[in-house]
Order: C-alpha cells, then sequence, then structure tokens
C-alpha cells in the first residue's frame, strides 16, 4: 500500500502549512475544497484560476463550487481522481484526511518528494473569490513545534482530559523574590512543563492508534465485493456517524435487523437494570 495512506493528520497539516503558508490546526479545516485547489495551484502554476476559489465557504453550495474548480483542474491535468464531495463537505476527519493523503501522494509524484520553492501562498489566496481565510495572520509554526513550546500541554489541560489540578509554581514558603526563590521556582515550573510534554505525547500516541484502527475498518469498508456485504454496510454507516447519538443508534438498529435484539454493553445494561 502507498505509504502516504498511513500519514497522520500532524503530518499532513505541517505539510500543507509549510507548502501554502496557512495556520490550520484542524484536518477539517480542508474540507471547503479551496486548500486542495492552491495545493494544485502550488504544484502547476497558471493552472488554477485561483479568482473562483472561496476560502471562507461555509455552505454547500460554496463549497461544491471550489470542488468544480478542482475538477476542471483535475481535467485540465489528466488526474485521474474521483472526488467524493458529498463526504468531504460534512467536514469528517476520516474522509478529509485520506484525502489530503491521497494530495500528498500526488504532490510527491510530481515532485519527486520535494518541496516547491518560490510560492507564496498569502499573496495567492489574497487574489482568490473572497482573499484570505479569516483571522489568518501568517504561516503556522509546525504542530511540533507549538508541542515542544508547550502546545500539547495546553490541549491535554481541556475537558475530560484527567490532568491534576496545577500546583504553585514555587514550593510553598520559598521566597521567589530571592535568587534561590527564583531557582526553586523555575525547576518545578520545568518539572511541570515536561510532565505535561509527557503526557500530551501520551495522549497524542493513543490517539493515532485508536485512529488507525479506525481507518483500517474504514478501508475494509471500502474493499470491493468486502463493502457489498450487508454488515460491512452497517458498520460504514456506523462509522460515518455524525454524532455519537447518531452512531449508538444505527449500532442498535443493525443488532435488531441482524440478530433479532439489542445488545447493550455491561455498563449500559447495570444502568438498564439500576
Amino acid at each position: 500500500m502507498d505509504p502516504h495512506y498511513f500519514l497522520s493528520k500532524s503530518d499532513l497539516l505541517n505539510w500543507i502549512n509549510d507548502t501554502l503558508g496557512m495556520r490550520l490546526t484542524k484536518i477539517e479545516e480542508t474540507a471547503n475544497g479551496a486548500v486542495a485547489c492552491q495545493l494544485m495551484d502550488a504544484l502547476h502554476p497558471g493552472v488554477v484560476p485561483i479568482k473562483k476559489v472561496d476560502f471562507n465557504a461555509k455552505n454547500e453550495y460554496d463549497m461544491i463550487n471550489n470542488y468544480k474548480v478542482l475538477q476542471e483542474v483535475f481535467t485540465k491535468m489528466n488526474v485521474a481522481k474521483h472526488v467524493e464531495v458529498s463526504k468531504l463537505i460534512k467536514g469528517r476527519p476520516l474522509d478529509n484526511i485520506e484525502f489530503m493523503q491521497w494530495a500528498k501522494s500526488y504532490f510527491d509524484s510530481v515532485t519527486n518528494g520535494a518541496p516547491v520553492s518560490n510560492y507564496d501562498g498569502p499573496s495567492r489566496r489574497a487574489t482568490s473569490k473572497t482573499g484570505d481565510v479569516k483571522g489568518a495572520s501568517g504561516p503556522a509554526p509546525k504542530l511540533s513545534n507549538m508541542r515542544q513550546a508547550g502546545d500539547g500541554a495546553a490541549r491535554v489541560s481541556g475537558p475530560g482530559a484527567g490532568v491534576a489540578p496545577r500546583k504553585p509554581l514555587a514550593p510553598s514558603g520559598t521566597n521567589v523574590a530571592s535568587p534561590a526563590g527564583k531557582a526553586a521556582a523555575g525547576s518545578e515550573l520545568a518539572a511541570q512543563l515536561a510532565e505535561m510534554r509527557s503526557r500530551a505525547e501520551a495522549f497524542e500516541k493513543e490517539k493515532d492508534f485508536y485512529y488507525s484502527k479506525l481507518r483500517d475498518i474504514e478501508l475494509l469498508c471500502q474493499t470491493p465485493t468486502i463493502c457489498e456485504i450487508p454488515i460491512m454496510k452497517k458498520v460504514e454507516a456506523i462509522l460515518y456517524a455524525p454524532t455519537a447519538e447518531e452512531g449508538r443508534q444505527l449500532l442498535m438498529d443493525a443488532q435488531l435487523e441482524l440478530a433479532g435484539q439489542v445488545f447493550l454493553g455491561e455498563d449500559e445494561a447495570a444502568a438498564a437494570d439500576a
């Protein structure tokens, strides 16, 4: 299998941000098709009518127009790629990760893996239909660098992350104004940052592990012949459910249809008996 299809979300975001001078933090931000258009613009100068591309497209109509531009470029360049627009514009991470993995694969096949040079992404976006992405202020730092600077600590301190409350920056009873106090406070802060970075890396690895499992299931659901099996269609529907509630309902409907009854997990069964 093409190794590009094993690239992580962070790898793809770093590549997009470096190539186009953007500040994307979520792969879903590529869902409106504008990023794909600009990647083709960087790769094939003069082919993409960038004035027709809307980097601030939010509704389906404007997003579809971006994909029409992209499809026209594919036709001009004889790129044999079927784009599932209806899936991409819904902003599902798995769909957009897969499309960006393909984009990276195609990009590297043209450049032999080398980055493009002398491409001014922000200036090109400034000439687009609605200008640069609203709120963008310049190229983004790499996600890896952001994590090294403590960004990972911020992410894991959100709701449900299970991070313990912060300790005081200096041990109690220490005079922070004194040289010894400053040294103690600096040492304490460095230890806290190291711990939070370690936790962030652990969460990142865990997330990548579960994503790889979901990706394997998605590829299995899309395998010719296998994808026609009724149970695989049910699995794919659950995989693409936009909310946990809808996914759970699809699961119960599938159990009822194929097994004749609904099977609850241990926690749910215990809650139902209570």
